[in-house]
């Protein structure tokens, strides 16, 4: 009957909400979000600091030998697509590995071997976890570092009728974008000034980073709400362990009773007759 058949279909989806993971669940949305928002936003906002270097600082590109600023900026954006790609597997490891420990917590009574084997990778999960918190943390101060050096150009900017009489100048030297001997800079007051400050490059760029700085500390807020989960999957787990080696304890105990009572009873009935 099709009554049955809804029955049975509503009590598979029942069982299978049951089993999933929602902490572990969470942290990945929330990773996966972090991730994606910190290298998309990073990627472009690297490509929009090239355009404004290029076009209002004149820094050109040198030989394939040497390592300069736009080289630079070309190895981060790899690296972004690393951590992207790296990111996304590790995800999907911690859901699966979520799935394998909520199974096993759940079934107390289950094969010992399939507990100590979840155990020991909560064990291995968790170090790797930990490993990656502090990875991010360093991601997030070393973001903030471009948020606060366009903070600075964008304030500028903002306020150029204050600064109209000052003789100010943004000087890549003294964020070690450029060697001494190179003088790349922009002074207020000047054409290449007015024009980036009208451009839709800084400003773009500047949010971009500040979105960037967002996803790094969204991904610091999923590593600890997965060291959180680990840890606790990590005890459930090892209370399960001790729970089936007391219930195989006990389970002997009660055979070797019953086996000396049953013996006990065939040698009174044999001496009786």
């Amino acid at each position: 009957p099709v009554e049955d058949r809804w029955e049975r279909c509503f009590e598979c989806c029942v069982k299978c909400l049951g089993v999933l993971p929602y902490a572990s669940l969470f942290a990945t949305i929330l990773l996966y979000a972090g991730v994606a928002l910190f290298c998309g936003c990073g990627h472009e906002a690297l490509s929009g600091t090239v355009t404004i270097l290029q076009n209002y600082f004149e820094v050109v590109r040198a030989p394939m030998e040497t390592l300069d600023v736009l080289t630079m900026i070309d190895i981060l954006k790899y690296v972004i697509y690393g951590v992207a790609a790296a990111f996304f597997v590790y995800g999907i490891l911690l859901m699966v590995e979520g799935f394998f420990t909520t199974g096993a917590i759940r079934d107390l009574y289950g094969d010992f071997k399939i507990t100590a084997c979840g155990r020991c990778v909560s064990a291995w999960f968790i170090m790797l976890t930990y490993i990656f918190f502090l990875a991010w943390l360093g991601v997030t101060a070393f973001t903030s570092l471009p948020v606060f050096m366009y903070f600075n150009i964008w304030t500028i900017c903002q306020n150029t009728t204050v600064v109209e009489g000052a003789n100010l100048c943004l000087d890549l030297r003294q964020f070690g974008m450029v060697t001494i001997g190179e003088e790349r800079k922009v002074c207020t007051g000047s054409e290449k000034f007015f024009k980036m400050c009208e451009s839709n490059e800084l400003d773009m760029t500047f949010h971009l980073f500040v979105c960037a700085l967002a996803g790094a500390g969204a991904a610091v807020i999923a590593m600890v709400h997965y060291l959180m989960v680990l840890s606790a999957n990590w005890a459930y787990v090892k209370d399960a362990c001790r729970m089936q080696k007391y219930e195989d304890i006990k389970s002997k105990e009660e055979q070797e009773l019953h086996d000396i009572h049953s013996t006990r009873s065939k040698e009174r009935l044999n001496a009786y007759t």
